[in-house]
């Protein structure tokens, strides 16, 4: 199964781009970056060399010594590499953060102009020391995610005149067709346990058993405590702890990271770089705490109190299995809100950070709470996750209208309701959080 995504019009844009720098695909284990990488290169090459320094350990020896293009093209080609032709070929480093010296080396292959250089690795922002030089000015830095809510759809077939009559009601906050807003839910509540991993996307829409998508998410689970092992280095066993408490953590009902949860009397200097770690590896996004709803929002941010979501609601639904009995089905026929509501708010955080939006939370001395805060058109916006027949009733919102009505552009309350304009509050379905950009 082919799954369309939407960072190849990116993947375009720099290949018709004038000044040609190479392209650097960052993002987190089996978010679909190398699978991506060659159907692009099937589409606009020839010819694609491909080097994965992970799978060839011995393809990093091409690198050693004095770097200039003409040397690295021929130590490649007498590995086997190629064909190397002129304009017509893409060359694609993959797993690049295992050998430091293909990074160094990116500045001479594209001063040298004649083939296309595409980098790939899912450990760049946690892999860096052993880089002697950054090539500064050589590469366009793009970041994958897992898929969107709104490919999750293209992957289930649904229509593009669907689609966009739900976008076009998310931008009008104008109701849809109740038969269309429940078939929207059903698709979201089928997102919430399946989530946004390819593999695990084409497993589901390939197969009727559940448990054989649920068995790749408990894969991938393991495959990302196996990279804390190998590359956390003395704090793998305090940033495994953080990360296996995520879903115990978002499952309270105020959903903030509390350190003495994991550890009596623990400290934050103890735990921050864990923390950032996880991170920085794409397993984890962090929405940190601010005081003022004014901009920007780093002048009121406090790095002490955050909340600490989960980079794939599927993941974070397989990690929360093991803790009740029945959870996948109970989803399934609408209980969106079991465990505080944990998967619900992850979900939008994972939609907003793919989306380019920065993750902030709300809570000034636990009076006033408000699950996102972001910038938008010049001031902020807000949304609140709520869930049942009580979605009307958000007494922070309402207070942070009356005292800053000024400064909040727009003020969201997302539930499983279909839209409708308040007076000074638009209510969303949870799954039109996928067009908030």
């Amino acid at each position: 199964m082919k799954l369309k995504r939407k960072i190849f019009s990116e993947f375009e844009a720099w290949k018709n781009s004038k000044t040609k720098k190479a392209l650097l695909v960052r993002g987190a284990r089996q978010v679909g970056k190398t699978t991506t990488i060659r159907d692009f290169a099937a589409e606009n090459y020839k010819n694609l060399v491909e080097i994965n320094f992970e799978e060839k350990p011995s393809a990093r020896s091409a690198f050693d010594g004095d770097l200039d293009a003409r040397g690295l093209i021929i130590n490649l080609s007498a590995m086997g590499y190629g064909p190397f032709e002129e304009g017509r070929t893409l060359i694609f480093l993959d797993e690049i953060q295992s050998c430091p010296a293909a990074r160094t080396a990116i500045k001479f292959l594209v001063e040298d102009g004649r083939f296309d250089i595409v980098e790939s690795g899912y450990l760049l922002g946690v892999n860096y020391a052993d880089i002697s030089s950054f090539p500064v000015g050589f590469e366009h830095e793009v970041e994958m995610f897992a898929l969107d809510f709104e490919e999750f759809l293209w992957a289930a077939g649904v229509s593009e005149e669907v689609v966009g009559a739900a976008r076009e009601a998310y931008r009008e906050v104008n109701p849809l067709p109740d038969f269309l807003h429940k078939k929207l839910m059903d698709h979201y509540r089928k997102f919430l346990i399946i989530g946004g991993m390819p593999e695990v996307v084409c497993s589901f829409f390939e197969n009727d058993d559940l448990s054989v998508p649920l068995g790749i998410q408990r894969d991938i689970l393991q495959g990302y405590r196996a990279d804390v092992s190998k590359y956390a280095g003395k704090d793998k066993m305090v940033t495994k702890a953080v990360f296996d408490s995520i879903g115990a953590q978002l499952s309270k009902e105020d959903k903030r990271f509390v350190l003495a949860d994991l550890e009596k009397g623990a400290s934050l200097r103890k735990y921050a770089h864990p923390t950032q770690w996880l991170v920085d590896a794409g397993m984890a996004y962090y929405s940190f705490n601010v005081g003022a709803l004014a901009l920007p929002f780093p002048l009121y941010e406090n790095s002490r109190l955050y909340k600490l979501f989960m980079a794939d609601t599927g993941l974070l639904c397989a990690m929360l299995m093991g803790r009740q009995t029945g959870f996948q089905g109970r989803i399934l026929m609408g209980e969106v809100d079991i465990n505080e509501g944990a998967l619900t708010e992850n979900f939008v955080a994972c939609e907003l950070r793919k989306h380019g939006v920065g993750l902030n939370y709300y809570d000034k001395k636990s009076r006033m709470e408000l699950d996102f805060v972001f910038e938008d058109e010049g001031g902020v916006s807000i949304i609140e996750v709520k869930s049942g027949a009580a979605y009307k009733k958000h007494a922070s919102l309402s207070a942070a209208l009356s005292t800053s009505p000024s400064s909040i552009a727009r003020a969201m309350v997302m539930s499983t309701n279909n839209a409708e304009r308040g007076e000074s509050v638009e209510y969303l379905p949870l799954y039109m959080a996928t067009f908030v950009r």
